[in-house]
C-alpha cells in the first residue's frame, strides 16, 4: 500500500480531514484520542484495549490510523449489523476520502464462512439429468423452484454471497447449493476451484488492506493455526466484550445430533446403501436422547457410560462409512467430488467425536442447547494459551467496545505488561441527558413478592413515560408474566420478544412512540433506537450469570475465592452497562434507566457496577423519576 502525505504521524489531524466530509460532523475529542492511541499501539507493536462510549465514532478511530500506517488489518466484529456498517458505509466512505485526500488507494474485502457462498460445483451436480434429478426429486416443489432461482442469480452474481439475494431462500434450498467448511475438500481438489465464489472471496481478502470478518470466523482461523485468513499485521476486535465467549466456542469441539443428519445426507449422494447411510442418521436420535438427560450439566472427565457408548458407536459407524467411501473408484468428475465431500464431512465429524471422547487437560465438557437440539461442547477453561499462540505473539491487537469488563485482559490471556488500557469516554452529556433510578424500596429479587412489586413499578413508570419503554428481563418467564400483567393494566401497546423476528420487532417499536417492548438478554445489546420512541429502559435485576452455568462453574472452581470478582461481577456490570446503553444514542436523546434490583443501592459491590455504567444523574426517589419522564412526554 502506498501512503502519501499527510503523514500518519498525526492521526488526529488525518482523522479530522477524513471526517470533514461527513455532513453534520461534530467535534469528538474521544475519537481523536482513540485514533492517536491506536496509531501509537500499531507503531510500538503493543496491544491496546479501548473503551469508547456510544457515539465516539470508534470505527473511523481505528480504521484511519490502521490504514494510514500501511499495515494489513483484519477487523473482527461480533454482530452482522456492525459488519454491514463497515462494508456498506464506513469502508466505502473512507476509501473515497483517502482517495480525495491523496493519502492512499484503500482496498478492502469482506470474508465470510464458506456456507455463505453458493457452490458452483453443487449447482453443476444439481443440473445433472441423472444424479441431480434424483436429488431434486427428493425435495419439495417449492424447494426445487428456489434452487432454480438461485442458479439463475448465480449466473450473474459477482460474489455468490447469499446476502446479495433480494429474497430469502429456505434453509433446505440453500443447503442444497452451498458447502460448509466441514464438507469442502478445497479448491485444489475441485474442478471449479478456479472460479469458486468462496475462493474468489479469499483471493480478494489476500490482496486487501482491510479484511472484515465475524469474530466466529476469526476464532476458527485461530483454531486451525491460521489456515483461513490471510496474513495480517493488526487485528481489531470490535465489540470485544464478547471475545472470550466466542473463542471458547470456536477453539473447542461441538457434537450435535444435527451434524449426523447432515453427514448422512452428504454420504447419501454417493453411497447407494440405505442401511449404511441410515446408520449415520440414527446416531442423531440416539445422541439426542442421551444428551437430553444431562441438559445444562457439566460432565466429569470420565464420561458417563451411556454417553461414551453412543459416542464410541458413532465413531465406529463413521469409520465403516469412511472405508466404504475409500473403496469407491469412479472416473466421473461429479461423482468424485461427491465422494471427496463425503470423506471430508465424515473425517471432520470423526475429529470432533475424538475430541469429545477424550478428556483433554484444561478443557471442560458440558451439555448445552435445548431439549429438541442439545449439543455436547468441549471448551477450554482458559483461552489464554491458544490466544497467545494464535494472536498475541503474532500481531498487534486492538480490542474495543462501548463497555469493557474490568477483567477482560486476564480472561483473554493478556498480561498487564503487554497491553495498555484506556477509556476515551463518550461525546454524550449523560449528567444532563439521563437519569439512573434504583428502586430501593422493592424486595430482594429472590423474594416471592418481587415480581408483583416490579409489575406495580412498571405500571407507574410506563404511565409517566407515556409508553416509550424498553423493559429488559433476565428470564423468559419474568418477561411473559410482566407482559400479561401490564397488558391488562395499561392502554399502550406492548410487544414482546416472542411476537416478531428481531429486525421487525425493533422496527415496530421504533415506528410507534407509545409502544413498549418487553425483551430478554438477547436485546441487552445490538438495539439502536434513537429519539423520543425510547425514553425509558427498565432492567428487572442485576444480570449476574447463572450460578449453574457449566463452563463458568468450572472456571469459578479454578479461581476459587476470586471467582465472584473475576467472573460474575465483571459480566454482570458489562451486561447492565450494555442494557443501559440502549437509552442514549445521540446528543439530543434524553431518558432514564430504571433498575428494579435494590442490590444496586445496597450491596457491598454496588459501586463496581455503578461505576461501569454511563455517568448518569442518580436518584432513589420514584417521584423524581416520574416527574422527569412526564416532562419528556410533554415535550
Amino acid at each position: 500500500m502506498n501512503v502519501a502525505e499527510p503523514s500518519p504521524a498525526d492521526p488526529a489531524g488525518l482523522l479530522a480531514q477524513v471526517t470533514g466530509g461527513l455532513s453534520g460532523a461534530e467535534d469528538r475529542p474521544g475519537q481523536e484520542d482513540m485514533a492517536r492511541r491506536v496509531a501509537a499501539a500499531i507503531e510500538r507493536r503493543r496491544h491496546l484495549i479501548v473503551q469508547a462510549g456510544t457515539g465516539t465514532g470508534k470505527t473511523l478511530a481505528y480504521l484511519v490510523p490502521a490504514v494510514s500506517s500501511g499495515t494489513t488489518t483484519v477487523v473482527a466484529t461480533a454482530t452482522k449489523a456492525l459488519q454491514d456498517q463497515l462494508a456498506e458505509k464506513d469502508l466505502p466512505y473512507l476509501a473515497e476520502r483517502f482517495g480525495a485526500l491523496g493519502v492512499t488507494d484503500l482496498d478492502w474485502a469482506v470474508l465470510k464462512g464458506r456456507s455463505n457462498y453458493v457452490c458452483l460445483q453443487r449447482l453443476r451436480e444439481m443440473a445433472d439429468p441423472d444424479q441431480g434429478q434424483l436429488e431434486l426429486d427428493g425435495l419439495a416443489a417449492t424447494t426445487r423452484a428456489e434452487i432454480k432461482r438461485i442458479a439463475e442469480w448465480a449466473g450473474s452474481s459477482r460474489s455468490g454471497d447469499s446476502a446479495e439475494l433480494s429474497w430469502s431462500p429456505s434453509d433446505a434450498a440453500w443447503r442444497s447449493v452451498s458447502v460448509g467448511s466441514d464438507e469442502c475438500p478445497g479448491a485444489t481438489k475441485c474442478p471449479l476451484g478456479d472460479v469458486c465464489f468462496a475462493e474468489l472471496a479469499r483471493h480478494r481478502a489476500q490482496a486487501a488492506d482491510v479484511v472484515v470478518v465475524n469474530t466466529h470466523l476469526y476464532g476458527l482461523d485461530v483454531g486451525s493455526g491460521g489456515a483461513i485468513l490471510p496474513d495480517h499485521d493488526v487485528v481489531v476486535f470490535d465489540e470485544a466484550h464478547g471475545l472470550e465467549d466466542v473463542m471458547s466456542d470456536t477453539v473447542g469441539a461441538q457434537v450435535a445430533p444435527g451434524r449426523f443428519v447432515s453427514v448422512s445426507a452428504i454420504v447419501r449422494r454417493i453411497v447407494d446403501d440405505p442401511q449404511l447411510v441410515g446408520s449415520i442418521a440414527e446416531i442423531a436420535e440416539e445422541l439426542r436422547e442421551v444428551l437430553r438427560e444431562r441438559l445444562g450439566e457439566r460432565l466429569p472427565d470420565e464420561r458417563p457410560a451411556d454417553l461414551t457408548e453412543v459416542l464410541t458407536d458413532a465413531r465406529l459407524r463413521l469409520e465403516k462409512v469412511g472405508d466404504t467411501l475409500l473403496a469407491i473408484d469412479t472416473t466421473d468428475e461429479d461423482a468424485n467430488q461427491r465422494k471427496l465431500r463425503a470423506q471430508t464431512a465424515v473425517g471432520r465429524a470423526a475429529e470432533q467425536l475424538d475430541l469429545a471422547i477424550e478428556a483433554r487437560e484444561g478443557f471442560v465438557a458440558f451439555v448445552s442447547g435445548s431439549r429438541d437440539a442439545p449439543r455436547l461442547e468441549v471448551a477450554p477453561l482458559d483461552i489464554g494459551p491458544v490466544m497467545d499462540e494464535g494472536v498475541w505473539n503474532k500481531r498487534t491487537a486492538i480490542l474495543t467496545s462501548a463497555t469493557i469488563p474490568t477483567s477482560l485482559a486476564h480472561r483473554v490471556g493478556l498480561a498487564d505488561d503487554d497491553v495498555d488500557t484506556v477509556d476515551v469516554g463518550s461525546p454524550f452529556d449523560y449528567e444532563e441527558q439521563s437519569l439512573l433510578y434504583c428502586a430501593l424500596h422493592l424486595p430482594n429479587p429472590n423474594a416471592p413478592s418481587f415480581r408483583s412489586a416490579v409489575h406495580d413499578e412498571l405500571e407507574a413508570l410506563i404511565t409517566a413515560a407515556g409508553g416509550r419503554t424498553l423493559a429488559l428481563f433476565t428470564s423468559w418467564s419474568a418477561m411473559d408474566e410482566a407482559a400479561d400483567e401490564l397488558r391488562a393494566r395499561l392502554d399502550v401497546p406492548i410487544l414482546t420478544q416472542r411476537d416478531l423476528p428481531k429486525p421487525a420487532l425493533v422496527k415496530a417499536f421504533t415506528d410507534d412512540e407509545e409502544t413498549c417492548l418487553f425483551a430478554t438478554a438477547g436485546l441487552f445489546q445490538g438495539v439502536d433506537v434513537p429519539g423520543r420512541t425510547l425514553s425509558l429502559v427498565v432492567i428487572d435485576r442485576i444480570p449476574f450469570p447463572r450460578p449453574d452455568d457449566p463452563l463458568l462453574s468450572a472456571r469459578r472452581e479454578r479461581l476459587g475465592a476470586a471467582a465472584f470478582t473475576e467472573i460474575d461481577l465483571p459480566r454482570a456490570s458489562m451486561m447492565l452497562a450494555q442494557a443501559s446503553g440502549r437509552l442514549i444514542r445521540s446528543r439530543t436523546d434524553r431518558g432514564a434507566v430504571a433498575v428494579m434490583d435494590p442490590r444496586l443501592g445496597t450491596a457491598r459491590y454496588r459501586w463496581d457496577i455503578v461505576n461501569a455504567l454511563p455517568p448518569m444523574r442518580r436518584t432513589r426517589r420514584r417521584s423524581e423519576l416520574e416527574s422527569f419522564l412526564e416532562q419528556l412526554a410533554d415535550q
